[in-house]
């Protein structure tokens, strides 16, 4: 068993915008160079768990948050998913941290970070790690996530029923013989149904995500960019094509690109050892 497996998490909480508490993991020696690991939306802390470990054996400080509305982390009253929210939240991490850390974002964490890092608190960041986002993507692939994440409002009877669902979603990737890293993604309600691990006013909310994202002010954020980056792609990705990816490269041209073959808009989630030795890598190479 290696030192990366045998690592457990210890627990971290953060207070970000209108109070909302902020649950994370985090890995690796808390005097470390730190890095802070930010999710898509409707995952969990628990998506970066391999990743983490690995980075906190090799001699990071990884720190794993759980978004507002996501996971163990607190609802916010208000209903506030806007990205300026996320963004507010992740510079409360960095303000209690007291040093500036890498960012590693994926899909809704990868574009806080890039507005964190290229508009709101440029000097606040030591490097970025974007992945599968940029400030083009293609809408069919964004909207299938919006569908899914819409879908089964009601819940799931079973974790096998919420299992199948996303097989659904995700055919191409094989199912797991264990459901519990599944069950960390779900909630057991009170009528006895699963849902998932989310606020349901992320999606549906009059202050989600998705009304506030605006790809001039996401570009206007890549070129503000003044930090190493690194854009890692899924190559089977339907939210991030190779144009799109060559669009954000022009729009930052000193970043580092990776594209995972095999992997979906999930990387890390697809191939993570793939994604894991890219991101160190990455990381080795700072100075």
């Amino acid at each position: 068993m290696s030192l990366a497996t045998r690592m457990p998490p210890r627990p971290a909480s953060y207070v970000g915008r209108n109070g909302v508490g902020i649950v994370a993991d985090a890995y690796g020696d808390p005097q470390a160079p730190a890095v802070v690991l930010l999710h898509g939306g409707g995952q969990t802390r628990h998506a970066w768990g391999s990743t983490a470990r690995a980075l906190g054996a090799a001699g990071w400080h990884a720190i794993a948050l759980d978004l507002r509305g996501h996971g163990d982390s607190d609802w916010d009253p208000r209903g506030d998913y806007s990205l300026d929210a996320f963004v507010d939240d992740l510079l409360a991490v960095v303000a209690a941290l007291g040093r500036p850390p890498v960012l590693v974002g994926a899909s809704l964490g990868g574009l806080a970070s890039l507005l964190a890092a290229g508009e709101i608190a440029p000097r606040s960041f030591r490097a970025v790690v974007v992945v599968d986002v940029a400030p083009k993507t293609e809408p069919e692939g964004v909207e299938r996530i919006v569908s899914f994440m819409g879908s089964n409002r009601d819940g799931f009877a079973s974790i096998e029923e919420a299992a199948d669902a996303v097989a659904g979603y995700l055919p191409n990737r094989p199912r797991p013989a264990s459901l519990e890293g599944l069950r960390k993604n779900l909630r057991l309600r009170a009528d006895g149904r699963y849902r998932w691990h989310w606020d349901p006013a992320f999606m549906h909310g009059e202050r989600r995500v998705q009304s506030s994202r605006d790809p001039d002010r996401l570009t206007r954020a890549a070129r503000g960019l003044r930090v190493p980056t690194l854009l890692v792609r899924g190559r089977m990705s339907d939210v991030l094509s190779e144009a799109g990816a060559r669009h954000f490269i022009e729009l930052v041209p000193d970043a580092c690109y990776v594209d995972v073959s095999g992997a979906g808009h999930m990387v890390a989630g697809d191939e993570n050892d793939a994604f894991t030795e890219a991101v160190i890598e990455f990381l080795e190479g700072l100075e």
